[in-house]
């Protein structure tokens, strides 16, 4: 197993966890995990990578070792979060980016805004949120404020055996080895006999705020690196939104291969991360 390091930054306000790996000589690359997910579980890929790289992985807000802000989880603050990121480790240089899920859309966005600062970008089974018509906006803030009253809660586990477990059932394509590795990165063992989740319960609040394509295609457009959408074969995503929605989406990058990892999940950085790894690795090394 590769070894990491942890670094923690001052953020907006909050005590931010980044995690290191590789050599500070070595290419810079952004690697950015999904929704509740933490920057720990990318030791998988991490350690099927052939070169060297100098990693750097920030736990989302509210995620993994990073602190959890007292409201809810806004979208742009992660964009936020990741240039202040940057801001720290690399500046305008540039750099490159994979993120997977929430953390592909977030390198998505920023890769518009910053082209500059990114030298090549791929974004692993995502830009699948479905549009949301403003119809839905009276329900959205109904719910919304009903959930504030309410918040949502973590499960506890008993043994971190009960949590892979769990982990398995969600995500059959896992090993029961990497579903333990997994636990043991999604929890802390807080007491004996209480395995407690990293990932705060309020990113399960349905936002009022609805998703609207339009204003990510916009932003896209500005995307001046190549780009690798690399799909999971047998993701749950595939069935979010139509074909031609995808093709419309993708349609708005300058420079972009789609390739697709056959039989792989969603979360096809756990159980296909050999190849996930080659993918991505062939992809930034080229010239």
């Amino acid at each position: 197993m590769k070894p990491s390091t942890s670094e923690y930054l001052d953020i907006r306000g909050l005590r931010y966890h980044v995690r290191r790996w590789g050599t500070p000589d070595a290419p810079v690359m952004y690697l950015l995990h999904g929704l509740l997910d933490v920057s720990a579980s990318m030791q998988l890929v991490v350690d099927a990578f052939a070169r060297d790289w100098n990693i750097i992985a920030p736990d989302w807000r509210g995620c993994g070792l990073s602190a959890w802000p007292q409201d809810g989880y806004w979208f742009p603050d992660y964009v936020a979060d990741l240039e202040w990121v940057v801001n720290h480790y690399s500046g305008a240089a540039p750099a490159f980016y994979v993120g997977h899920s929430l953390g592909g859309h977030v390198a998505s966005l920023y890769a518009g805004l910053r082209p500059a600062r990114v030298r090549r970008l791929v974004i692993l089974d995502s830009l699948s949120v479905p549009d949301m018509p403003p119809e839905l906006a009276p329900q959205r803030y109904l719910r919304w404020l009903e959930q504030l009253a309410d918040p949502p809660q973590n499960k506890v586990y008993a043994s971190f055996d009960e949590l892979a477990a769990r982990i398995r059932h969600r995500h059959p394509k896992l090993t029961p080895e990497r579903a333990d590795f997994v636990a043991r990165c999604w929890g802390r063992e807080a007491a004996p006999g209480r395995i407690e989740l990293l990932g705060d319960p309020k990113h399960r609040l349905r936002m009022p705020t609805l998703y609207r394509a339009a204003e990510s295609i916009a932003i896209w457009k500005q995307v001046t690196a190549p780009v690798l959408c690399l799909d999971a074969g047998d993701s749950w995503l595939d069935k979010a939104i139509p074909p031609q929605e995808k093709a419309r989406r993708r349609g708005a990058f300058q420079n972009l291969r789609t390739e697709v990892i056959p039989g792989a999940s969603h979360m096809l950085h756990h159980d296909h991360p050999a190849e996930t790894a080659a993918r991505i690795e062939a992809f930034l090394s080229e010239p």
